[in-house]
Protein backbone atom coordinates (compact mmCIF):
# COMPACT_ATOMS: atom_id res chain seq x y z
CA UNK A 1 0.00 0.00 0.00
CA UNK A 2 1.30 3.43 -0.96
CA UNK A 3 0.08 5.75 1.79
CA UNK A 4 1.97 8.96 1.08
CA UNK A 5 4.15 10.49 -1.61
CA UNK A 6 6.53 13.42 -1.29
CA UNK A 7 8.33 14.70 -4.33
CA UNK A 8 8.56 17.30 -7.06
CA UNK A 9 5.33 18.43 -8.67
CA UNK A 10 6.03 18.08 -12.40
CA UNK A 11 2.57 18.63 -13.84
CA UNK A 12 -0.87 19.53 -12.53
CA UNK A 13 -4.25 19.75 -14.20
CA UNK A 14 -7.73 19.67 -12.68
CA UNK A 15 -8.12 16.07 -11.59
CA UNK A 16 -4.53 14.93 -12.08
CA UNK A 17 -0.99 15.47 -10.80
CA UNK A 18 2.40 14.09 -11.82
CA UNK A 19 4.84 13.81 -8.91
CA UNK A 20 8.46 12.76 -9.33
CA UNK A 21 9.84 10.77 -6.40
CA UNK A 22 13.24 9.06 -6.40
CA UNK A 23 13.43 9.32 -10.16
CA UNK A 24 9.96 7.87 -10.77
CA UNK A 25 6.99 9.87 -12.02
CA UNK A 26 3.71 8.95 -10.32
CA UNK A 27 0.47 9.79 -12.12
CA UNK A 28 -2.07 10.59 -9.42
CA UNK A 29 -5.82 11.18 -9.65
CA UNK A 30 -6.89 14.00 -7.35
CA UNK A 31 -10.18 15.69 -6.44
CA UNK A 32 -10.51 19.37 -7.29
CA UNK A 33 -10.39 20.30 -3.61
CA UNK A 34 -6.83 18.93 -3.60
CA UNK A 35 -5.95 20.59 -6.92
CA UNK A 36 -6.75 23.98 -5.36
CA UNK A 37 -4.12 23.35 -2.65
CA UNK A 38 -1.28 22.25 -4.92
CA UNK A 39 1.82 24.46 -5.10
CA UNK A 40 3.28 25.67 -8.39
CA UNK A 41 4.99 23.13 -10.60
CA UNK A 42 8.64 22.72 -9.74
CA UNK A 43 7.95 22.80 -6.00
CA UNK A 44 7.88 19.98 -3.49
CA UNK A 45 4.51 18.52 -2.59
CA UNK A 46 3.23 15.89 -0.16
CA UNK A 47 0.07 13.93 -0.94
CA UNK A 48 -1.70 11.32 1.16
CA UNK A 49 -2.52 8.48 -1.21
CA UNK A 50 -4.69 5.43 -1.77
CA UNK A 51 -3.53 2.71 -4.16
CA UNK A 52 -6.38 0.85 -5.88
CA UNK A 53 -5.82 -2.38 -7.81
CA UNK A 54 -8.39 -3.92 -10.15
CA UNK A 55 -8.12 -6.70 -12.68
CA UNK A 56 -7.88 -4.22 -15.53
CA UNK A 57 -6.16 -1.22 -13.93
CA UNK A 58 -4.04 0.15 -11.12
CA UNK A 59 -4.80 3.67 -9.91
CA UNK A 60 -3.21 6.01 -7.39
CA UNK A 61 -5.42 8.63 -5.74
CA UNK A 62 -3.94 11.61 -3.90
CA UNK A 63 -5.32 14.02 -1.34
CA UNK A 64 -4.13 17.22 0.31
CA UNK A 65 -4.96 15.93 3.80
CA UNK A 66 -5.11 12.62 5.61
CA UNK A 67 -8.69 13.45 6.55
CA UNK A 68 -9.72 13.66 2.88
CA UNK A 69 -7.88 10.41 2.10
CA UNK A 70 -9.49 8.54 5.00
CA UNK A 71 -12.93 9.87 4.07
CA UNK A 72 -12.34 8.64 0.50
CA UNK A 73 -11.60 5.17 1.89
CA UNK A 74 -14.87 5.21 3.82
CA UNK A 75 -16.84 6.42 0.80
CA UNK A 76 -15.72 3.59 -1.47
CA UNK A 77 -17.01 1.10 1.09
CA UNK A 78 -20.55 2.38 0.53
CA UNK A 79 -22.55 0.16 -1.81
CA UNK A 80 -22.66 1.73 -5.28
CA UNK A 81 -19.85 4.23 -4.64
CA UNK A 82 -16.65 3.52 -6.56
CA UNK A 83 -13.40 5.50 -6.62
CA UNK A 84 -14.55 7.71 -9.53
CA UNK A 85 -17.74 8.78 -7.76
CA UNK A 86 -15.87 9.22 -4.45
CA UNK A 87 -13.39 11.56 -6.17
CA UNK A 88 -16.34 13.42 -7.69
CA UNK A 89 -17.92 13.86 -4.27
CA UNK A 90 -14.68 15.19 -2.81
CA UNK A 91 -14.28 17.50 -5.80
CA UNK A 92 -17.52 19.27 -4.95
CA UNK A 93 -17.24 19.10 -1.15
CA UNK A 94 -14.17 18.93 1.03
CA UNK A 95 -14.12 16.51 3.95
CA UNK A 96 -15.48 18.99 6.49
CA UNK A 97 -18.32 20.07 4.21
CA UNK A 98 -19.29 16.46 3.51
CA UNK A 99 -19.23 15.56 7.20
CA UNK A 100 -21.42 18.59 7.91
CA UNK A 101 -23.89 17.38 5.26
CA UNK A 102 -24.06 13.98 6.95
CA UNK A 103 -24.49 15.48 10.40
CA UNK A 104 -27.29 17.78 9.24
CA UNK A 105 -28.74 15.17 6.82
CA UNK A 106 -28.50 17.71 4.00
CA UNK A 107 -29.60 15.54 1.09
CA UNK A 108 -30.10 18.60 -1.16
CA UNK A 109 -26.39 19.46 -1.14
CA UNK A 110 -25.45 15.91 -2.09
CA UNK A 111 -27.86 15.56 -5.02
CA UNK A 112 -26.26 18.63 -6.62
CA UNK A 113 -23.07 16.61 -7.09
CA UNK A 114 -22.66 14.97 -10.53
CA UNK A 115 -23.53 11.29 -10.45
CA UNK A 116 -25.30 11.48 -7.09
CA UNK A 117 -29.04 10.86 -7.37
CA UNK A 118 -31.51 11.03 -4.50
CA UNK A 119 -31.23 7.32 -3.69
CA UNK A 120 -27.43 7.47 -3.62
CA UNK A 121 -27.52 10.62 -1.49
CA UNK A 122 -29.88 8.99 1.01
CA UNK A 123 -27.69 5.87 1.12
CA UNK A 124 -24.63 8.03 1.78
CA UNK A 125 -26.35 9.82 4.65
CA UNK A 126 -27.40 6.54 6.24
CA UNK A 127 -24.18 4.57 5.73
CA UNK A 128 -21.77 7.40 6.50
CA UNK A 129 -23.58 8.47 9.66
CA UNK A 130 -22.14 5.40 11.41
CA UNK A 131 -18.74 5.63 9.75
CA UNK A 132 -17.65 9.24 10.14
CA UNK A 133 -17.02 8.53 13.82
CA UNK A 134 -13.90 6.69 12.64
CA UNK A 135 -12.49 10.08 11.60
CA UNK A 136 -12.75 11.61 15.07
CA UNK A 137 -9.48 12.79 16.54
CA UNK A 138 -7.97 13.78 13.22
CA UNK A 139 -6.66 17.30 12.86
CA UNK A 140 -9.17 19.45 10.95
CA UNK A 141 -8.86 20.67 8.24
CA UNK A 142 -6.11 18.08 7.96
CA UNK A 143 -2.43 18.24 7.25
CA UNK A 144 -1.86 20.86 4.57
CA UNK A 145 -0.04 20.20 1.36
CA UNK A 146 3.64 20.79 2.05
CA UNK A 147 5.40 23.01 -0.43
CA UNK A 148 8.99 24.18 -0.55
CA UNK A 149 10.74 26.34 -3.11
CA UNK A 150 12.46 24.37 -5.83
CA UNK A 151 13.86 24.76 -9.26
CA UNK A 152 11.06 25.94 -11.56
CA UNK A 153 10.03 23.45 -14.20
CA UNK A 154 9.44 24.62 -17.74
CA UNK A 155 5.75 25.26 -18.35
CA UNK A 156 3.93 24.70 -21.65
CA UNK A 157 1.89 27.54 -23.11
CA UNK A 158 -1.26 27.86 -21.03
CA UNK A 159 -4.59 26.97 -22.62
CA UNK A 160 -7.54 29.33 -22.50
CA UNK A 161 -8.65 29.43 -18.82
CA UNK A 162 -12.34 29.39 -19.72
CA UNK A 163 -12.01 26.37 -22.00
CA UNK A 164 -9.87 24.54 -19.44
CA UNK A 165 -12.38 25.25 -16.68
CA UNK A 166 -15.29 24.06 -18.84
CA UNK A 167 -13.43 20.87 -19.73
CA UNK A 168 -12.73 20.23 -16.05
CA UNK A 169 -16.41 20.56 -15.12
CA UNK A 170 -17.43 18.29 -17.99
CA UNK A 171 -14.88 15.70 -16.83
CA UNK A 172 -16.42 15.92 -13.38
CA UNK A 173 -19.79 14.92 -14.86
CA UNK A 174 -21.59 18.15 -15.68
CA UNK A 175 -23.25 18.58 -19.07
CA UNK A 176 -21.42 20.89 -21.54
CA UNK A 177 -24.27 23.42 -21.42
CA UNK A 178 -24.21 23.44 -17.61
CA UNK A 179 -20.44 23.87 -17.55
CA UNK A 180 -20.46 26.71 -20.07
CA UNK A 181 -23.28 28.52 -18.26
CA UNK A 182 -21.58 28.15 -14.86
CA UNK A 183 -18.27 29.50 -16.16
CA UNK A 184 -19.87 32.43 -17.99
CA UNK A 185 -21.61 33.51 -14.78
CA UNK A 186 -18.38 33.89 -12.82
CA UNK A 187 -15.84 34.73 -15.52
CA UNK A 188 -13.98 38.02 -15.21
CA UNK A 189 -10.95 39.32 -17.14
CA UNK A 190 -7.65 37.94 -15.86
CA UNK A 191 -9.10 34.97 -13.97
CA UNK A 192 -7.24 31.67 -14.25
CA UNK A 193 -8.88 28.28 -14.67
CA UNK A 194 -8.44 27.39 -11.00
CA UNK A 195 -10.38 30.45 -9.85
CA UNK A 196 -13.07 29.83 -12.47
CA UNK A 197 -13.55 26.22 -11.39
CA UNK A 198 -13.61 27.12 -7.71
CA UNK A 199 -16.26 29.84 -8.13
CA UNK A 200 -18.34 27.81 -10.57
CA UNK A 201 -18.46 24.84 -8.20
CA UNK A 202 -19.30 27.13 -5.29
CA UNK A 203 -22.31 28.47 -7.20
CA UNK A 204 -23.40 25.06 -8.47
CA UNK A 205 -23.07 23.31 -5.11
CA UNK A 206 -24.01 25.79 -2.38
CA UNK A 207 -23.21 24.56 1.12
CA UNK A 208 -24.24 25.76 4.55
Amino acid sequence: MIGRIRGLLIEKTPGHALVECAGLGYEIDIPYTTFFHLPDTGQEVTLHTHFAVREDAQSLFGFASRLDRDLFRLLIKVNGVGPKLAVGILSGLDAQQFIRCVETRDVNALVKLPGVGKKTAERLLIDMADRIGQLEGQFVPGEPVAAKPGEPAPEPSAPDPGEEAEAALIALGYKPQEAAKAISKVAEPGMNSEALIRLALKNMIPTR
